[in-house]
């Protein structure tokens, strides 16, 4: 089983970048999906979340209205559109899913699998 991460770079401020998840190893179109963040020095963080059909999504309030996650099902694959980006969304960015949809869709306790992460950098 297996979530790879791509996607990341550096940026300017107010740029956009495209995040992909790949699922491999098992089917992930029952389960939500979500992109987490892990600045340095600070505890991983929630992002985006989004359930297994793409009729619910969920964010954090730092990404409101600027990130916008979806998904492909077909391909087993998830996405994070990042637009408008500041130097505080600066972070590696992890993907992740629960088949346990009944757990809290922003906590890191409530995921079984994790990508290994891409790096954003949003300079100023």
């Amino acid at each position: 089983v297996q979530l790879q991460a791509s996607g990341g770079g550096l940026v300017q401020a107010g740029g956009s970048l495209r995040l992909s998840c790949a699922a491999s190893g098992r089917t992930f179109s029952s389960d939500s999906m979500a992109w987490f963040r892990q600045a340095p020095g600070k505890d991983r963080e929630f992002a985006a979340s989004i359930n297994w059909s793409g009729s619910n999504t969920y964010y954090a309030d730092s990404v409101k209205g600027r990130f916008t996650i979806s998904r492909d099902n077909a391909k087993n694959t998830v996405f994070l559109q990042m637009n408008s980006l500041k130097p505080e969304d600066t972070a590696v960015y992890y993907c992740a899913s629960r088949s346990r949809v009944f757990l809290s869709y922003d906590q890191v306790r409530s995921y079984d699998y994790w990508g290994q992460g891409t790096l954003v950098t949003v300079s100023s």
